[in-house]
């Protein structure tokens, strides 16, 4: 069981990219609540998008003057079947949840919370990520601060067998948060809308020379003469590798240069990565310019070299609930071909940040005017960065979560005041 984390000295790196006024804005936000104590509980510290913004998040909050924590719930590999199974059907698919993983979701839990009670009992602010650890709110009776459950997934076609099972564990929070307004569901309590983030100071963001490029590219065998597209993402079937590769199929029978990347890591509470990253190896079929990448956790560098050496990213999702590799791609400058699902559509503006498809056939065919329109390219790549640096930087995201807290335990309404600037908290997500 990890807690806490050191606070840097992080802020004032970020004003030369946000300007000093949403840096001030920040300290504005938080100045009423020095001192609060904030716990963040998730079920993983490496691998997918929810570790790597707490990473950042929580020592952001500390340096703010408050006390905040990032715990991560103990487990064992059948409460991970468990809870992928649940992920599963909560984002759409007919699964079995079998009476055996629905006793180790509830076992697994009660033991977390018998470890962690003190602390959730003493926090003023809980944030709950995910359907992991939502049983803990049931779990702590005696309480003094308001809970929160960020729900970062697709919930807009709930399998609902799995909805009825999560539902009881997830309606008593004082509030939920979603990435989409389309992803909420019926729930007495009020639900705020926050997209995720990505942090343009970590290095997966930060600026690469060329010569550190030239240098991966050389390390995973591609050729910088000639055109390259790349989907960098977890091995998981809702990503929808084994279409991209039917995409870049179609795409190369009028660009034969053409490479593909494929490349991603394995995320500790999803036990069916390596089982798709099999079907992967299998479908590219020995194409020496297919370049099947399983990488670590901590290959932030690579995957930022690999996403400023491609031409064209692709996000070709069937379900997402945000999609932060798309968002780190448009910083990039570079086009996206994403899937017409969940939060990418909030991030591909067809025609202005890329295209939005359906199919491969319909990614192949985006990919071929790409390549064969590059002011169009171009275009897109100015407008992609500054798209992200409005909407989708980690300093947004504290400042929509402390606008959040600050509702919650204040009992404002929706607009609150920062000495003088207005700064909405976010729309309420209608019950569906």
């Amino acid at each position: 069981m990890n807690s806490g984390l050191n606070s840097e000295t992080l802020l004032k790196n970020y004003a030369p990219i946000t300007g000093p006024d949403i840096i001030e804005q920040l300290r504005q936000l938080a100045e009423p609540m020095a001192g609060m104590k904030v716990v963040h509980v998730n079920s993983t510290r490496l691998g997918g998008g929810v570790a790597e913004i707490l990473a950042k998040l929580v020592p952001m909050m500390n340096e703010l003057g408050l006390q905040a924590r990032w715990e991560v719930i103990g487990a064992e590999p059948v409460f991970y079947e468990c809870t992928k199974t649940m992920h599963n059907g909560l984002q759409g698919n007919a699964v079995n949840l079998a009476a055996h993983l629905q006793d180790a979701y509830r076992r697994i839990n009660e033991r977390n919370a018998e470890e962690l009670r003190e602390i959730l009992g003493e926090a003023d602010v809980v944030f709950i990520h995910d359907p992991q650890p939502a049983p803990l709110l049931k779990l702590t009776p005696k309480r003094k601060g308001k809970w929160i459950w960020r729900c970062h997934i697709d919930m807009s076609h709930p399998y609902r067998p799995v909805w009825k099972f999560l539902r009881p564990y997830v309606q008593d929070y004082d509030a939920s948060i979603f990435s989409l307004s389309t992803f909420a569901q019926r729930l007495s309590h009020t639900q705020y809308l926050v997209p995720p983030s990505i942090d343009p100071l970590s290095d997966k963001n930060i600026e690469l020379d060329e010569k550190e490029i030239a240098g991966r590219r050389e390390q995973f065998g591609l050729d910088p003469g000639r055109p390259l597209i790349a989907q960098i993402s977890r091995f998981d079937r809702f990503k929808d590798p084994l279409g991209v590769i039917q995409a870049y199929r179609y795409a190369k029978r009028f660009l034969p240069a053409l490479q593909l990347v494929l490349a991603g890591g394995e995320a500790a509470d999803d036990p069916e990565s390596a089982q798709v990253l099999r079907e992967v190896n299998g479908a590219a079929e020995n194409d020496r310019d297919i370049h099947v990448l399983l990488l670590p956790p901590t290959a932030n560098r690579e995957i930022n070299a690999l996403q400023r050496a491609c031409d064209i990213a692709v996000q070709k999702s069937v379900r997402e609930g945000f999609g932060l590799t798309v968002t780190e791609s448009l910083w990039k400058g570079k086009p996206v071909i994403g899937g017409d699902t969940g939060g990418i559509r909030l991030q591909v503006v067809n025609h202005h940040t890329g295209f939005l498809v359906r199919t491969p056939e319909g990614a192949a065919l985006r990919i071929q005017y790409l390549y064969g329109h590059p002011e169009i390219r171009k275009q897109m790549s100015g407008v992609a960065r500054e798209f992200v640096r409005e909407n989708f930087l980690l300093t947004r995201h504290l400042r929509d979560y402390l606008a959040i807290m600050f509702a919650l335990t204040h009992n404002v309404g929706e607009w609150i005041e920062a000495r003088g600037r207005y700064s909405i908290i976010t729309d309420r997500a209608p019950a569906t």
